[in-house]
């Protein structure tokens, strides 16, 4: 009998509907039950790509004799992380400042007050490697209730009294100037691993959004070892096995330091990110390997994360059916020599093994291989490789596919429009901007409501219960902004001033600057969440912040720049210290210093052949952060369009900057110079 997650709208929480054990979802009927009860409360926190939490399913939460004693002694929670980013951030940071590390499955034990008091991730049915089973903790958690209550409350105060008192400080409220940007650039330059790309040893995550930072800094300043950092690590991730050779798209991360072995699940988020910072490696340098896997990454997202109502799924599943009925990593993307023949014959097979990297003892499990494209000075036929990548493409897609996450995040959802807008503008595809549209009209029509407030999620073109958090107001605002610079179409400027004003209203210490990560109005949790920092997403504060200086550049408001440059009061503390994990926020900077510029195109029309000339090479332009508006003259479609005429009666392009403009101009040439020095 399905319990009470069965009418959920997360994926991850409706994989456990059939569980023998009674879940709740995070609600404040869960905690009055267990106040009614006199019973801890179990916490169970994951999503649904990730391997060991369907590995714990599997062994405990699915075992009838688990779950009668969970039912009996503890009410049992589960929440999808990627719904309730606010819930998993607070007890995480609980649970690593306790242990030292965390990750997911998360499992911690709360009091009926929420006040968490025992911790841990994965547990296993029996003791191994020096773990205690699940059954072993469950026990020792129940006697410690019973028996030794008091304990249990100085434990879950004292923990809630020292995450009260880990407030973030931050440096102040001044924005980052040369001196912290070029000690950034140093500090990755350190990190920096030059035989293999990206920074840090194993495991290895793209780190997207401090590309995006060393080409802004090498646009504002020339600095030839930022964009030599950048261009060699989308190189050796785009020839590497995080990357799918045959279908496009990169998984989460690679095991190894040298990108060849990935964790298999497929996010949302990196494909947006690496789709959009490809296209830029491909604007700054002209590289035909970022435009094709720009372009690849786009596709892939089209095809296969698009949902029916036009938004974006969030994940694709590391794990599928390896064709015997078994869950097996990895086993939908990698193959063996044998499997070449079967799918191509001896010669293509031999032909595809060489180009692939494709070995008799694999560089996987069991003999099989990732595909990559080790680096060789081999020169290939172009016609027979795309024959060999098509007909192994057909081959693979007759395998079990990988399940798929189809719940909409509003902030991925807004990650993905800016990417695709963009790639599509630049490499002359309209049908990526019409994807980017439709996931925006999705977003309008579902996830806001009358004020302008967003839900996070939505399935199935219904809205989730949750409220929005400050990554989802600043992401989705950073899309409308794109669409609004490629498409010419003021209203998603609008939607944009209207996220950005609950920014302002809601999300801001008004006293500091910092900015929370929920709204003020939002569930009390036993603390406000607030991180800073750029992990697999850019954070909620880095992407308000960049997001708030785009609008104001646009419309010149002063409250939404003095709010940008105060955020970014964080990244001087961070930048020079952990520049890896501020990247957004660096990238951010480097447009604050730059101005940002803002150019605007004025034309007869936006079908006029000349003034699309003109629109195109201003987004081509590499200057951080540039925004761009087009539109008739006269125009009231933005703000930047007002008083700029024709140059007799040709297309011109106005170019701004620190409340300075330079002479309007009608030459592509000229426009294109003004926005690369």
């Amino acid at each position: 009998m399905p319990n009470r997650l069965a009418h959920e709208t997360s994926p991850y929480l409706l994989q456990h509907a059939d569980n023998p054990v009674d879940w709740w979802p995070w609600s404040e009927e869960a905690f009055e039950e267990a106040r009614r009860s006199d019973r801890p409360v179990l916490l169970s926190v994951g999503y649904s790509s990730c391997h060991w939490c369907h590995v714990m399913a599997h062994e405990s939460f699915e075992d009838e004799a688990t779950a009668d004693f969970l039912n009996a002694h503890f009410v049992n929670v589960k929440v999808d992380r990627e719904e309730r980013p606010d819930v998993d951030a607070v007890y995480m940071e609980a649970v690593q400042a306790a242990t030292g590390q965390g990750g997911w499955p998360m499992t911690v034990f709360l009091t009926p007050e929420a006040e968490p008091f025992y911790f841990g991730t994965y547990f296993p049915p029996a003791p191994r490697h020096g773990m205690p089973s699940f059954r072993q903790v469950l026990e020792g958690v129940r006697s410690a209730w019973t028996d030794r209550r008091d304990e249990v409350a100085e434990v879950a105060g004292k923990i809630v009294r020292d995450l009260a008192g880990r407030e973030i400080s931050y440096g102040g409220t001044e924005a980052p100037g040369e001196q912290e940007l070029a000690q950034a650039l140093l500090g990755l330059t350190r990190e920096y691993d030059p035989q293999r790309g990206g920074f840090g040893g194993a495991p290895k995550f793209p780190p997207s959004m401090v590309i995006e930072f060393l080409l802004r800094h090498h646009a504002r300043t020339g600095a030839e070892g930022a964009l030599q950092m950048a261009q060699d690590t989308g190189e050796r991730m785009a020839r590497g096995g995080i990357y799918d050779q045959l279908g496009g798209g990169f998984a989460r991360y690679s095991v190894d330091r040298d990108w060849v072995v990935p964790h298999f699940e497929k996010m949302l988020y990196d494909n947006a990110l690496l789709c959009r910072v490809y296209a830029h490696l491909w604007r700054a340098t002209g590289s035909d390997l970022a435009r094709r896997v720009a372009l690849e990454t786009a596709d892939f997202m089209v095809r296969e994360l698009r949902t029916e109502q036009g938004g974006f799924a969030s994940a694709l599943d590391a794990d599928s059916d390896d064709g015997t009925g078994r869950h097996v990593e990895g086993a939908y993307y990698v193959w063996t020599p044998g499997q070449l023949r079967e799918a191509l014959g001896d010669d293509d097979a031999e032909l595809a093994a060489r180009y692939f990297g494709v070995t008799e003892e694999g560089t996987f499990e069991e003999g099989a291989s990732v595909l990559q494209l080790p680096q060789r000075d081999e020169v290939f036929e172009a016609g027979r490789i795309a024959s060999v990548r098509q007909r192994l493409l057909e081959r693979r897609a007759s395998r079990p596919a990988p399940g798929r996450d189809d719940k909409v995040v509003a902030a991925w959802n807004g990650l993905a429009i800016a990417a695709l807008a963009e790639t599509g503008a630049y490499f002359d595809r309209p049908d990526l901007v019409e994807a980017a549209v439709g996931a925006a009209d999705l977003l309008v029509r579902v996830h806001l409501d009358e004020q302008a407030r967003l839900t996070r999620t939505s399935k199935d073109g219904r809205a989730g219960a949750n409220a929005g958090v400050l990554e989802d107001y600043g992401d989705v605002a950073e899309g409308f902004l794109a669409l609004a610079s490629v498409t010419g179409e003021g209203v998603w400027l609008d939607f944009a001033g209207f996220l950005l004003d609950h920014v302002l209203a809601r999300f801001v210490d008004e006293e500091s600057g910092a900015l929370y990560d929920t709204a003020a109005d939002a569930e009390r949790l036993i603390r406000r969440p607030q991180d800073p920092t750029d992990n697999a997403v850019p954070s909620g504060w880095s992407a308000a912040a960049g997001a708030l200086l785009g609008y104001a550049a646009h419309t010149g408001s002063e409250p939404h720049r003095r709010a940008a440059e105060r955020a970014l009061g964080v990244v001087k503390a961070l930048g020079p210290r952990v520049p890896r994990f501020i990247g957004w926020g660096l990238a951010v900077a480097e447009a604050l210093l730059d101005g940002p510029r803002e150019v605007a195109v004025v034309g007869p029309s936006l079908s006029d052949e000349a003034t699309k000339t003109l629109h195109r090479t201003a987004l081509l332009g590499t200057a951080p952060g540039a925004v761009v508006a087009v539109g008739a003259a006269e125009s009231d479609e933005f703000p930047l369009l007002a008083d700029r005429p024709l140059q007799q009666g040709a297309p011109a392009a106005y170019v701004c900057r620190n409340f300075t403009c330079d002479a309007p101009t009608t030459d592509p040439k000229r426009l294109r110079e003004a926005l690369s020095s």
